[in-house]
């Protein structure tokens, strides 16, 4: 059995190896992720039991990254590791979509406890379901089907339908798609257009991952 995943955002390495370790001896995996895109790139690729989260972050901050995950529907549970301690921080971060925090420093019990406290009152909670046509995108676990069969695609062509599913009956900039997509990674970006005729081309006919096999065999 898979061990459950945690996402740790926390730019004091010393501090994130510290929390990273005692979780693992609490039977959980841990990626860890040292800024806010980083972070945000993450939560879209892989579906975590919970969100450990600083709100202190390069290239941005944790309001960012929390703004971002209930923006597409993310159900994941978030717990604010933060230093500010004024209240206003506080209820900014539980608006911003946190279902707790605790404040540094803190004792590693502490953190646990009220990790297993969040997990306990996430237990039931559903996330809305994406459709366009025949296609669905459940965000929360990450699964894409069409007319009820499952599809799969690669992590840019994900990101780019939840963008576009996210978006409906809108306009999308193309560089709001780059930087969804690519973040900083601009190399890649020149491949865009190719995902998005890929994913166009998928959305106009059948996948061959769902065809029929008896009907691919009478035609032979």
């Amino acid at each position: 059995m898979a061990q459950p995943s945690i996402l740790l955002v926390e730019d004091d390495r010393m501090l994130s190896e510290a929390v990273a370790s005692a979780l693992r001896q609490d039977a959980w995996h841990v990626d860890a992720a040292y800024d806010a895109r980083s972070a945000q790139i993450a939560l879209v690729d892989h579906a975590y039991a919970a969100l450990l989260l600083d709100l202190g972050l390069p290239g941005g901050s944790g309001i960012d990254v929390l703004h971002a995950l209930r923006g597409r529907y993310d159900a994941t549970p978030a717990l604010v590791i933060t230093a500010r301690d004024q209240l206003r921080d506080r209820i900014h971060g539980l608006d911003a979509g946190a279902d707790d925090y605790i404040v540094k420093p803190f004792q590693i019990d502490e953190l646990l406890a009220r990790l297993r406290a969040v997990l306990r009152r996430s237990t039931g909670r559903v996330a809305p379901v994406l459709h366009y046509g025949n296609i669905s995108v459940d965000p929360a676990r990450r699964v894409v089907t069409r007319a009820g069969k499952p599809v799969r695609l690669s992590v840019h062509e994900y990101r780019t339908l939840l963008a576009l599913m996210e978006r409906q009956g809108r306009v999308v900039a193309r560089a709001h798609l780059e930087d969804v997509i690519y973040g900083d990674l601009a190399p890649q970006r020149a491949m865009g257009d190719q995902q998005s005729h890929q994913l166009q081309q998928e959305q106009r006919q059948p996948s061959a991952a769902l065809r029929d096999p008896a009907r691919d065999r009478s035609t032979r």
